[in-house]
């Protein structure tokens, strides 16, 4: 068990739904326990960095950070999307800035030591002396950029920052098998599909909310006037994803009725259907027959959290005006829930709240989430 969170406040949480409490105020504001999270929760974890289209061709480079960590995002020689450490080994100055197109090597601005995208140590200028650019004590094969163990799915791109978590295809076996069907080539809309909000909270508030409907007749009514509560399930997977689904998906029509092409080999349950869920911890999905969208939660801090909006589709090429409406559509939606979550946040300073009551019918989806971290948090072993 953690240090400094006492057993029984994980043992509140972990109880069954009908008993159980929500995770209490020192989740969201305390620093010393963000501090435990962040290494048993976020560090431990498949978590959610980026989409590898944000590097879509090779060569592009995008420097990244993950709570403090300096990360570099590469579309290496051969097309795969690689994570390093933004560091030169050499003497740990920042590799790039911004972001870029390499087009010969990755260069060090201080001493000029040069990376392949693949992370291999190519070129250690004057290492040796003037005019001598190796030395004996310098092995190059030793010194290639430091690797982040990652994976990609669903287009994101998931990092393992202690490199000891199961492989990514174990972890998420039954997710990646319930949507299987999506396992076909789906493209990234470009500039205008993608987004990003700036929200007052602690980056769980966010999965929270995100996993349940229960809100929806509150918080988004205009959603709730043709996708009501009524038509919602929630998907309770304990230990592994949850989140909601909806059995009234409308297709978006353009003025003359143009809608997106839908992706192939859907059975007739997606053609009304569309399923939300968290990949815990921190990337939120969402499926419907003509688009899925990926939002990654980027931690910035306690109380500060970056949501990276991106939406998907089954061809490469789409209506502009459609696809400008849909990006305008869920924007509206999730900005809707932006006053919830910072309320939330506001709310965890109230001394006498103690995490909270779950509904046994509507908060079901959340309380597998609450569950899910205080059992990362409790098998934890602080190094």
């Amino acid at each position: 068990m953690a240090k400094d969170i006492p057993s029984q406040t994980l043992d509140a949480v972990r109880q069954p739904i009908e008993t159980a409490n929500g995770l209490p105020n020192a989740h969201y504001i305390d620093e010393d326990v963000f501090e435990i999270e962040k290494h048993a929760v976020l560090f431990a974890s498949w978590a959610g960095l980026a989409v590898a289209a944000d590097v879509p061709e090779v060569g592009d480079a995008k420097p990244m950070e993950f709570l403090g960590i300096p990360l570099l995002l590469v579309r290496d020689r051969a097309g795969q999307v690689r994570v390093f450490q933004n560091i030169c080994r050499h003497r740990g100055m920042i590799l790039v800035a911004e972001p870029k197109k390499i087009e010969g090597a990755i260069r060090c601005p201080y001493h000029s030591w040069c990376y392949s995208t693949e992370g291999n140590l190519v070129s250690t200028p004057h290492v040796g002396g003037p005019g001598h650019n190796t030395h004996d004590a310098i092995d190059k094969d030793l010194l290639g950029l430091i690797e982040v163990r990652s994976h990609i799915w669903f287009d994101t791109v998931f990092i393992n920052i202690d490199g000891n978590a199961a492989p990514f295809e174990e972890v998420h076996a039954d997710l990646i098998a319930r949507w299987s069907i999506f396992e076909q080539p789906f493209y990234h809309g470009g500039a205008d599909s993608r987004f990003a909000l700036q929200v007052q909270t602690n980056w769980k508030l966010a999965v929270e909310n995100y996993c349940e409907s229960y809100h929806l007749p509150w918080v988004h009514p205009g959603l709730n006037s043709y996708s009501r509560l009524e038509d919602h399930y929630n998907i309770n997977e304990k230990g592994k994803y949850s989140g909601q689904g909806t059995l009234v998906y409308r297709q978006l029509q353009g003025d003359n009725g143009q809608v997106f092409p839908d992706f192939a080999g859907l059975s007739d349950v997606w053609l009304s259907g569309g399923e939300y869920v968290t990949v815990y911890p921190n990337v939120l999905l969402g499926v419907q027959r003509d688009h899925a969208f990926v939002i990654v939660l980027e931690p910035q801090s306690l109380a500060q959290t970056c949501e990276h909006v991106h939406l998907y589709y089954a061809a490469p090429e789409t209506d502009d005006s459609l696809r400008a409406k849909n990006t305008a559509q869920w924007r509206e939606v999730f900005e809707e829930d932006i006053f919830v979550v910072e309320g939330m946040q506001k709310g965890r300073n109230a001394p006498g709240f103690d995490g909270g009551r779950f509904s046994p019918a509507m908060d079901g989806p959340t309380h597998c989430f609450h569950d899910w971290v205080a059992s990362k948090i409790a098998a934890h072993t602080p190094a």
